[in-house]
């Protein structure tokens, strides 16, 4: 049988009622906006495209996170807002390197769908070459309505899609449409992603983790508690060995935990404690969170479900457990049984 490329897949999945035309066609942009980041990326060096972004007042670009953006950071962002703009699919787009949502403008038509992304996750280890990426969600517009951030407040049990491209020795594109989380590698020959694992499965349970374990001193009690127990080993409560695997780039981590098992942590801790956590909700949680739900997993910010969190502010941050599901489920009881237990010794 021949390959089934992106087209070929969304389009049957199109006839199988899984989604529409027009969820489809915007899929299909972004997978072309996710193609020329690729070649960006790959270039490297070569294509001037490495370190800091230069700001308007000549020092370095931030963004409204606070962060120095890269050189690749704004051109991915500009290629995935142009190559969406006129399509006519989107009524709306919001980004990770900017404030607010931006709405299609009104020379082309709008759609009935709103895209959320963060244009180059772990930007800042694309200098050393290691493995980066696009994430991206994607909600239902309010028909008639012009788009604004309020809009895009919706839990990620609304989203009708969601998905990652991987940057790595050879980019594939990660996807859901809400029935399985399916695999597809870009032929660079061809110029097409062709599907390479369908109904990808995560491993209920794993002996392998993956955090940063520099900001150990900054968690709050109940994390300490459970990554000593792992570190204990098989002498330890768990009763098993476990390794540590860290990349410090979620699209990295995440794919590898849906190749193979494992669990994703990226706790709150001491270390900055006014924010509620370092990931985002909108454009790295959730969709990460329906991606690993489709195939298998479990995903919680340590107490709650992360997809029924109703978000409050478009770059809202939360704490990230996902990955197997059996310890994920063990990671977040840690966390409840310290909270009953504060609950009682405060009586």
């Amino acid at each position: 049988m021949s390959e089934t490329s992106l087209t070929r897949f969304l389009i049957e999945a199109q006839r199988a009622g899984q989604l529409n035309a027009e969820l489809r066609l915007l899929i299909e942009v972004v997978a072309r906006a996710c193609k020329r980041i690729s070649v960006a990326v790959g270039k490297g060096a070569l294509g001037g495209v490495l370190g800091d972004a230069v700001g308007d007042s000549g020092g370095d670009s931030i963004n409204v996170q606070g962060e120095a953006q890269k050189k690749l950071d704004v051109l991915s962002n500009d290629i995935l807002i142009d190559a969406n703009a006129w399509g006519g699919h989107l009524a709306a787009c919001a980004s990770e390197e900017m404030p607010h949502c931006q709405p299609i403008p009104d020379a082309y038509p709008r759609g009935h769908y709103l895209l959320v992304f963060d244009p180059l996750d772990g930007s800042s280890n694309i200098d050393v070459n290691v493995s980066v990426g696009t994430i991206f969600s994607v909600l239902r517009a309010r028909d008639g309505v012009p788009a604004e951030d309020a809009h895009f407040l919706r839990s990620g049990n609304d989203q009708v899609a969601a998905g990652y491209c991987i940057y790595g020795p050879s980019t594939m594109l990660v996807l859901t449409v809400g029935h399985g989380t399916h695999a597809f590698t870009l032929d660079r020959e061809q110029g097409s992603f062709v599907l390479t694992r369908r109904d990808m499965r995560i491993p209920e349970a794993t002996q392998e983790f993956a955090i940063n374990m520099s900001n150990q001193r900054h968690w709050e009690p109940a994390m300490q508690g459970y990554v000593d127990d792992l570190l204990a080993g098989r002498e330890g409560p768990r009763g098993k060995d476990f390794n540590m695997r860290w990349i410090a780039s979620m699209v990295a981590d995440v794919h590898r935990i849906l190749t193979r098992g494992g669990i994703f942590i990226y706790p709150w801790d001491r270390k900055d404690p006014d924010k509620p956590g370092k990931l985002r909700l909108m454009y790295e949680a959730n969709p990460m969170a329906m991606l690993v739900e489709q195939a298998g997993g479990a995903a919680t910010d340590g107490r709650r479900r992360i997809l029924d969190i109703a978000p409050e502010l478009l770059h809202q941050r939360v704490p990230v457990f996902l990955g197997s599901r059996e310890e994920v489920d063990t990671a977040t009881a840690y966390h409840l049984r310290h909270d009953a237990a504060g609950r009682e010794s405060g009586r």
